[in-house]
């Protein structure tokens, strides 16, 4: 019964992840209290390093920790794919954390209105 729970709960969280828009991010934490489990943003990166297994794209680039920085970046085919994708989507990164991270910072809680 657990693996059932694990995989609705990272299906939730794959679908607030495609939620983000381009250009902006949002944090493992933020997708955690969105989804009424304020503890679990460590869950949600689980969720996000499995990402790329799913039929339907899952923009896990747009997720980082709650310091904009890119804590997931050894997840994907190169150590600079997920700067690579911030950055053609207008986020600059300088030494792996996001620059005006509150600018770019999109969070659930509030953009979904729970």
């Amino acid at each position: 019964m657990e693996a059932k729970l694990s995989s609705d709960f990272f299906n939730s969280v794959y679908q607030v992840a495609r939620l983000i828009p381009k250009g902006r991010v949002t944090s493992y934490g933020a997708i955690a209290k969105y989804l009424g489990t304020p503890r679990s943003s460590r869950t949600v990166g689980y969720a996000m390093n499995g990402a790329h297994s799913q039929k339907e794209k899952v923009p896990a680039h747009r997720v980082v920790n709650r310091n904009g920085q890119l804590t997931g970046k050894h997840h994907f085919s190169s150590p600079f794919e997920m700067q690579a994708l911030l950055e053609k989507e207008g986020v600059k990164v300088e030494n792996d954390c996001i620059i005006n991270f509150e600018k770019h910072f999109w969070d659930p809680v509030v953009e979904l209105k729970i």
